[in-house]
């Protein structure tokens, strides 16, 4: 071998890898671009809803955007305890405040967020401010006095104490009321009791799901495995059975079941024409009816996932299990159940993840009773405008979801709910 061609060689090698440094390059540059999409997707609408929704469960900016002179003055005097009527100095700012609010609107917002402290104190600023729009009308000489002549609760030490109280950038108040919480000078205390409705509305949200998520399961089950050993036709009807949902409206279906499931409906009116019964039974817009409406509109989610593991699963698991002297139940619970766990907790878990979320079944086929956590959040989203409120509500549903799942991740385990193996 010739000098030339011995050193030719060392720099061929050297563009070998550098050609495959630059190709490793690009194909990881696409790759990155490829996923770019989804990462941006996720980001725009999923991550920054989340962080948003918890921005607004702590934020408090009403106070402070109406009454931004008296918090000041409230800060200067350092003196002023949750219990005293403040100095004179922060009855001028407030009044300042009156007169100089950038519109009627935001003096509103912070009547209202005060109204959440106790009730009565959105009449008590509404009326102040459209006192102060007409101008000051009173010939007394200090402001305190002319506060006190529009409304004596101006200078109430507990008016001041709940003032201060709803007035920081930043507040536990939404996430202590979702909990049926309260704030006081003295600390967190529970809610009035006819306050405390929110802990049992999560509980029966809760119980709700968990009803419903069983049932799919023990409905699914059974139906999943029919699909799995039944001919193909027949496999065919099945799969088109537990699809069909997926392309009716959800607002159809579910007045549908209205049609259906009423006293004069197709249940009842067969039922009596039987003569099975001898008056029409109750089954809807009260909790039966939610059941039956919400399994039926839920059991595809339990359905599919069944389906895909069972479908994996071999037959001759089973009959090996019967060669080997084993019964039929015994083989089940031994050698066939064990293979469907995964399909068992990702389908029970997603099932229970949306029937929790739910909003417009309940609402329309259940009673005032009946209603979940979903119909608050909607609540304060549009009837209210409470958005701290309703971020609030919407966090507490997703940590109990949380809860739910790591309990579920506990129990069968995390790579069975991912669909691992």
């Amino acid at each position: 071998m010739s000098i030339s061609s011995t050193a030719a060689a060392p720099a061929e090698a050297v563009a070998l890898v550098a050609a495959h440094q630059r190709s490793s390059r690009r194909k990881q540059v696409f790759s990155v671009l490829l996923v770019l999409p989804l990462l941006a997707y996720t980001a725009v609408f999923f991550a920054l809803p989340i962080g948003m929704m918890l921005y607004r469960a702590v934020s408090n900016p009403e106070v402070i955007q109406a009454f931004p002179r008296t918090l000041a003055a409230l800060e200067e005097q350092k003196s002023v305890t949750p219990h005293a009527v403040p100095a004179e100095g922060v009855f001028i700012a407030l009044e300042q405040d009156f007169l100089q609010a950038p519109s009627i609107a935001v003096i509103g917002e912070a009547a209202r967020r005060l109204n959440y402290e106790s009730s009565g104190y959105r009449a008590l600023v509404m009326k102040t401010a459209r006192h102060y729009k007409r101008g000051p009308s009173s010939t007394a000489s200090s402001a305190q006095a002319r506060l006190a002549a529009i409304d004596p609760r101006w200078i109430s030490a507990k008016f001041w104490s709940d003032f201060q109280r709803a007035s920081p950038a930043y507040t536990p108040y939404y996430l202590l009321a979702a909990v049926d919480l309260k704030q006081t000078a003295e600390g967190v205390a529970l809610a009035d009791e006819n306050q405390r409705v929110y802990v049992s509305l999560i509980l029966k949200t809760l119980k709700i799901a968990l009803v419903v998520s069983l049932l799919c399961l023990v409905l699914g089950f059974p139906f999943a495995a029919l699909m799995v050993s039944a001919p193909r036709p027949m496999q065919i009807l099945l799969l088109l059975a537990v699809m069909l949902p997926f392309w009716t409206s959800l607002l159809a279906r579910t007045t549908s079941w209205i049609v259906v499931l009423q006293q004069k409906g197709i249940v009842n009116t067969l039922l009596l024409h039987a003569g099975l019964i001898d008056q029409p039974i109750a089954m809807i817009f009260n909790l039966p009816g939610v059941y039956i409406v919400m399994v039926h509109i839920l059991l595809p989610f339990s359905v599919l996932p069944l389906y895909s593991v069972m479908k994996s699963i071999p037959p001759h698991f089973m009959r090996a299990s019967a060669s080997l002297g084993a019964h039929p139940l015994r083989g089940f619970v031994h050698v066939y159940l064990p293979m469907t766990l995964t399909g068992i907790g990702s389908g029970t878990l997603l099932t229970f993840i949306v029937a929790a979320g739910y909003y417009v079944t309940p609402t329309l086929v259940g009673s005032a009773r009946e209603q979940m956590l979903g119909y608050f959040i909607a609540f304060y989203t549009n009837t209210t405008v409470n958005w701290g409120m309703a971020s609030a509500l919407g966090l507490v549903l997703i940590l109990c979801v949380m809860v739910i799942y790591l309990l579920a991740a506990r129990l069968v385990g995390i790579r069975q709910i991912a669909g691992l193996r």
